[in-house]
């Protein structure tokens, strides 16, 4: 398991585990990230990373993305 700020862009990974607070993990549950579901990193650059979950284009913070592990 890794972090998805880890992940190869373009590669597709099944999240494995999310972490953080609660509130944290019902937000990233309203965007798409579930447990099981597949992500894609579409790129990382700056302090944000873009991926791709359920056919949407999504960018999360590089602080919310290691909480994503894969």
């Amino acid at each position: 398991m890794m972090p998805l700020t880890l992940a190869e862009v373009e590669e597709e990974n099944i999240i494995r585990k999310i972490g953080g607070k609660q509130e944290i993990k019902a937000h990233l549950e309203k965007l798409g990230f579930v447990v099981g579901g597949t992500v894609t990193v579409v790129s990382a650059a700056g302090g944000n990373v873009i991926v791709k979950v359920k056919d949407s284009r999504i960018a999360v913070s590089r602080e919310m993305a290691q909480k994503i592990m894969v």
